[in-house]
């Protein structure tokens, strides 16, 4: 390895190390309380070295973000094979649930925290493209699935809506422990369980 490529590989290294850093932080103790100089003592460098990387902390915030939607999105993606419809839905269900009990920290910044929406307003952005991209590939597999003879007399937005909210309900609730606290008989087998039940429901003609 030459001198350019193991700068190269020490430069992303340490943005990893500022990235992974930050996010437990904010996780941890909210985004208003994390500040550079708190992630720059994490990870045992100086601010100056964070500020090489990121030019404040809606930069860190901004990138920890489209990383998470980067790597859910291209979960998703593999799926794009799956011929059948309400197969696909099925199963892009079960990698959600799957990215979400491997990665609780990444998915509460997507989705549970307010500051990734507060930023978009703060660059006077309209839409969540993030988020967006990733409800897009829900809606347009359920419309495939009506077309397909599934969910008639249902309308496309507001289930697909619906989809997404209940499975994200599982996610939160498994993430915040709040399954662990309502004395279920096997809350550790519970998410599963209630995924299936939930696929009984939807694939029905």
């Amino acid at each position: 390895m030459g001198t350019s490529e193991r700068k190269a590989k020490e430069r992303e290294e340490i943005k990893s190390l500022i990235l992974n850093a930050a996010k437990k932080l904010f996780v941890k103790k909210g985004i208003d309380q994390v500040t550079i100089r708190k992630i720059a003592e994490d990870i045992e460098y100086s601010v100056g070295t964070v500020y090489v990387y990121f030019k404040d902390k809606n930069d860190i915030l901004h990138e920890l973000h489209t990383q998470g939607f980067g790597q859910l999105g291209g979960a998703m993606r593999i799926l794009n094979s799956v011929s059948d419809p309400m197969e696909r839905l099925k199963a892009l269900g079960r990698v959600y649930l799957e990215f979400a009990m491997d990665n609780p920290d990444m998915y509460d910044l997507m989705f549970n925290m307010r500051a990734p929406m507060e930023f978009l307003d703060s660059m006077h952005k309209e839409e969540w493209n993030e988020g967006k991209a990733t409800f897009d590939v829900l809606l347009n597999n359920v419309q495939q699935c009506m077309e397909r003879g599934h969910f008639d007399g249902h309308q496309l937005e507001p289930l697909s809506f619906v989809i997404w909210s209940t499975v994200h309900g599982m996610c939160s609730l498994h993430i915040s422990q709040r399954v662990k606290g309502v004395n279920l008989d096997n809350p550790e087998t519970m998410m599963e369980k209630a995924y299936e039940e939930f696929v009984a429901l939807i694939d029905k003609k």
